[in-house]
C-alpha cells in the first residue's frame, strides 16, 4: 500500500467536497438555461466532440485503473484515477462551454426549429425513446456522482484504504455508468445538431 498523500482533515473535507460538489451542481443547472451568441469562428459543437472524447478516455482509464488495483500497482493506479479526476474537470468545462454557447438540441430535430414535430418523431423512431430513457438515467446519477468521486480520492488520499474499497463499490460502476452512457448520448443526438 501507498503511504498517505494528504493529511487526514474529516471535516475539512467534507466542507470542501459538499461546496465544490453544490458549486458544480448549481452552476451546471443555472447556466444550462442560458444561451450566449458569440461568433466562436468554429461549430460550438465541437464542444461536445471534445466531451465525447474526454468520457471516452475516462472510461478506459477507470477499466485500467481496475485492472491496476487488482494488480496491486498502487503507484500506477493513483496516476491512473488522479488522470480520470482532472480530465473529468475538463469534460465539466467543456460541457459548461457546450451548453452556453450551443443551447439546446431536441432529438428528432431534424430541421433545427426547436420543434420536434409529429413527422420528425415518426422519423426518429424507437431510437427517440431509447435516448430518454439513456438520458433519464445518465443525468441524475451524472449530477450525484461527483461527491462520491470526492470523497473516495479522499479515502484513498488519507491513507484509509479499507473505506476508500467500500465506496469504490458504489463510485466506480455509477462513474463508469455515467462515462459510457455520456458517449452513447453525444452519438444519438449529434446528428441532429446544427
Amino acid at each position: 500500500m501507498l503511504q498517505p498523500s494528504i493529511e487526514k482533515n474529516d471535516q475539512k473535507a467534507k466542507l470542501l467536497i459538499w461546496t465544490v460538489s453544490i458549486i458544480v451542481f448549481v452552476a451546471v443547472a443555472f447556466l444550462s438555461k442560458y444561451k450566449l451568441t458569440i461568433d466562436l469562428g468554429f461549430n460550438a459543437h465541437l464542444f461536445a466532440k471534445a466531451n465525447a472524447v474526454i468520457n471516452s478516455v475516462v472510461a478506459i482509464l477507470l477499466v485500467v485503473g481496475l485492472i491496476t488495483i487488482k494488480q496491486k500497482k498502487y503507484s500506477l493506479h493513483k496516476m491512473i484515477m488522479i488522470t480520470a479526476m482532472v480530465l473529468s474537470v475538463l469534460f465539466l468545462l467543456s460541457y459548461i462551454g457546450h451548453h452556453l454557447l450551443a443551447g439546446e438540441t431536441k432529438y428528432g430535430d431534424m430541421n433545427h426549429d426547436g420543434v420536434v414535430d409529429d413527422a420528425e418523431v415518426m422519423q426518429a423512431g424507437g431510437l427517440r425513446m431509447l435516448y430518454y430513457i439513456i438520458l433519464i438515467t445518465h443525468i441524475p446519477l451524472a449530477a450525484i456522482i461527483l461527491p462520491f468521486i470526492l470523497f473516495t480520492a479522499y479515502r484513498a488520499l488519507t491513507g484509509e484504504y479499507e473505506q476508500h474499497k467500500k465506496l469504490t463499490r458504489i463510485t466506480w460502476p455509477v462513474w463508469f455508468y455515467v462515462a459510457i452512457t455520456g458517449v452513447i448520448v453525444y452519438y444519438m443526438i449529434s446528428p441532429y445538431y446544427s
